[in-house]
């Protein structure tokens, strides 16, 4: 059972001859004009390192149909309105859709700083701040953990919450960033009703129309309020290009009507490499390789892992809407060979090396930032949990066909199959391998998931039973998610996988609020009343805590 199916979609394009590439694009030909220019999309920063941080802006040409680059001038200071102590030159180049990133180096560890860009013209950016990693000694590390922002399915209200945190080392951002729907498709009847019909109408497939949709992104007030906020730590998940992708093709991509599947992920990478104040590629390495590690003084490593399509197998899918009895068998065979991968070695090799090495240097915390849940999680069987009549009551509130796959979905949980295929629990000897992994390094981790547009908190056990990991899964910035058709089924999910998962809120909206100590790591589920609307009100659904001292424990649950 999926929410967002590919049947919602409809007057997809082919893929438009726009300039989707297989390399970065050159410098532009023409030399930089000081013509007037504006920053529509704010400021970012991100990848911090111990002495600075990457800046991106964009330089919006008043003439739009102006080739040439942009000459910017960037600038940190060490307070608002202060002198800077770096400044650099940096072009918005026309062949980069006017985009322009940086490396600020040079800068002291664990500070806060502020950065604006100026124009050849005279115009100046808004000014945003980052912190730089810390070295040696370090008595916490705050970060905020989101994912699933559809443009059309609300209002950013977390991102407002998270710009005003008073206190935030970084935000990590687990994946889409963007959707690729058209207006007709996942969210519209949301868009519609709030006026956030998304740019372009149609489904994006081009470079053109992934610049734009990241473009429109970046327009939000509290989407440009979070990145002026804190340094983003980045990676894509499945929507940055299409639904369900894997290394060589997508749920929502058919080559009869929208071309060539590496066509489409180069411009859609290409686009996320523009847009999104991420490093570029590195030279002699695939795009995809943007798995990448962070050190926290002496507290924590936060290791990011790209699982979409660097190394990913096709996932185990039915032939039609609705799983049937008799793909039970054959499903299940496909989901348990040993052959299908998420990581795949190589990058397998780097976790265990990296998480290795930050336990030899004494760091209590290794932290994986991973696209899809973990967890073993068995589909609830809502008749039996609910009983027959409350169970009547819920189904008659359902559309047909929800009905019809609430159904079907329930009697393949009833056979032994997952709740999702897409997750981790779609390949299992992959997580095994993992595990080990986890084990030889010596590390007991903390796992952060976005995707699955729910907020969770899960002790992870390998196939004989010991405890390896916890994992909290942030929630959806506004993605609806089955607590949109079915209010309170996350009780129903942590029921039904008791010892598992500990808590599952399918209901929220917001972001995951994490806090590192030498002594523990609690998360905070902080949720937004509404997405619908302004103002909104925030609240704590749940907190959860692990022990440095107290590995082999299941989570606290703090409130």
């Amino acid at each position: 059972m999926t929410i967002n199916r590919r049947d919602a979609l409809k007057n997809a394009l082919k893929l438009a001859g726009s300039g989707a590439t297989l390399a970065l694009p050159a410098v532009a030909t023409q030399a930089a004009d000081a013509v007037r220019s504006r920053f529509d999309h704010g400021v970012a920063s991100g990848d911090p390192s111990v002495d600075g941080a990457i800046l991106w802006t964009r330089a919006t040409p008043a003439d739009l149909a102006q080739s040439s680059d942009i000459a910017l001038t960037w600038h940190v200071a060490e307070t608002e309105g202060g002198k800077p102590v770096r400044s650099g030159s940096v072009k918005a180049r026309a062949a980069r859709d006017f985009t322009a990133k940086v490396e600020a180096t040079g800068l002291q560890p664990g500070r806060e700083y502020r950065y604006w860009f100026d124009a050849a013209d005279g115009t100046r950016s808004p000014v945003g701040r980052f912190r730089t990693l810390p070295r040696g000694k370090v008595a916490d590390v705050v970060m905020a953990v989101v994912s699933c922002q559809l443009y059309a399915g609300g209002l950013f209200n977390a991102y407002d919450a998270i710009a005003k945190l008073d206190r935030l080392d970084a935000v990590l951002h687990l994946g889409d960033y963007i959707y690729e729907y058209g207006v007709d498709g996942y969210g519209a009847d949301i868009a519609k009703k709030i006026g956030r019909l998304v740019e372009p109408r149609h489904e994006i497939v081009s470079l053109a129309d992934y610049r734009v949709r990241h473009a429109q992104v970046k327009r939000d007030v509290d989407m440009q309020a979070a990145h002026a906020r804190a340094a983003f730590i980045c990676v894509w998940d499945d929507h940055e290009v299409a639904n369900d992708d894997w290394m060589h093709g997508a749920e929502n991509h058919d080559p009869k009507t929208e071309g060539d599947w590496e066509a489409r992920k180069a411009a859609a990478m290409q686009a996320y490499f523009e847009w999104m104040p991420i490093r570029d590629p590195k030279p002699g390495q695939p795009w995809a390789a943007i798995n990448r590690s962070f050190d926290f003084g002496d507290l924590a490593t936060l290791v990011m892992v790209e699982t979409r399509l660097l190394a990913r197998s096709h996932q185990v899918v039915s032939k039609g809407e609705e799983i049937t009895p008799a793909e039970y068998a054959p499903m299940m065979a496909e989901r348990a060979r040993n052959d299908r991968e998420l990581l795949g070695p190589a990058q397998l090799a780097w976790v265990e090396k990296t998480m290795a090495s930050s336990v030899a240097a004494g760091r209590p915390w290794q932290v994986l930032g991973n696209q899809v849940v973990m967890a073993k999680v068995a589909g609830p069987d809502m008749e039996r949990q609910l009983g027959a009549a409350k169970f009547a009551e819920t189904m008659a509130k359902l559309p047909t066909i929800w009905r019809e796959r609430l159904t079907a979905s329930i009697a393949s949980y009833r056979a032994g199959l997952p709740f999702g295929f897409d997750s981790w629990d779609g390949y299992p000897p992959a997580r095994e391998r993992l595990y080990a992994a986890f084990q030889r390094a010596k590390s007991r981790p903390i796992v952060l998931s976005g995707d699955s547009h729910a907020a969770w908190a899960n002790d992870l056990h390998d196939a004989s039973g010991t405890l390896v990991a916890a994992e909290f899964g942030c929630t959806a910035i506004t993605s609806p998610s089955y607590g949109s058709l079915l209010p309170g089924i996350g009780t129903l999910i942590a029921d039904a996988n008791a010892g598992e998962v500990r808590f599952c809120d399918q209901d929220g909206k917001g972001f995951t609020l994490l806090t590192l100590t030498p002594e523990h790591a609690t998360a905070d589920s902080i949720t937004v009343s509404t997405v619908m609307t302004k103002p909104y009100t925030q609240a704590t659904a749940a907190r959860f805590r692990t022990h440095t001292d107290r590995r082999d424990q299941p989570l606290e649950k703090i409130a």
